[in-house]
């Protein structure tokens, strides 16, 4: 029974409550960071280290911190971890930093950190928000590599720098921009689509 409960925790936030294709959460870093497959996996990398531990630490907590200052209590843990984050990626990956700073900085405000921390990990044990933060993590960082992956190809003609389609015509600007929200909505579009369509034929709906 724990173990069928723990695979439908993980299973949500990959599938049922995909932060980006599904709760639609954190709209601003998934467009922002996915202009290139590096970017949108660094993105939800980061994120995903800040759900694990901010969501064990308040599912630690939760007993002892006063409701009313919940909110506030929940952003001192998590930009604790984001702090950790950023000091690990300026170390080690000063280039890749320089270029989502802003946006690293900015996963303490992220509205689905936030989401899991209220709904999930402030009235769950520590194990079940451990797995719900992976969860929501690995669903934001495949959402965002996908789109990343995409939009790369189709606006310069490169994966990860390396081209892969000669004299390719760059989208720049606006055009770039564009292209992010059109990949998105096709890619929403089609995720739910198959999604409601399996969870139709599970429950024997024709």
């Amino acid at each position: 029974m724990e173990t069928l409960r723990d695979k439908d925790t993980f299973l949500n936030g990959l599938i049922k409550s995909n932060p980006d294709f599904v709760l639609v959460l954190g709209m601003c870093p998934t467009l922002a960071m996915s202009t290139n497959l590096l970017q949108g996996f660094a993105m939800g990398i980061a994120t995903t280290f800040v759900l694990i531990f901010s969501n064990i630490f308040i599912s630690m907590l939760r007993k002892v911190i006063p409701d009313k200052i919940r909110i506030p209590c929940f952003i001192i843990i998590i930009s604790t971890f984001v702090i950790i984050v950023e000091l690990v990626m300026r170390k080690y990956f000063p280039d890749l930093y320089s270029t989502m700073k802003a946006f690293i900085s900015l996963i303490v405000v992220n509205c689905i950190i936030l989401a899991r921390a209220e709904s999930f990990a402030s009235c769950n044990k520590v194990k079940d928000s451990a797995i719900d933060g992976f969860s929501m993590g690995l669903g934001f960082t495949l959402s965002l590599s996908a789109l990343g992956f995409i939009r790369e190809l189709i606006t310069s003609g490169t994966v990860l720098g390396l081209s892969i389609f000669n004299n390719f015509p760059q989208m720049l600007g606006t055009s770039s921009k564009a292209m992010g929200f059109i990949v998105l909505g096709l890619s929403m579009a089609a995720f739910n689509q198959i999604r409601i369509k399996n969870s139709k034929k599970k429950a024997g709906v024709k």
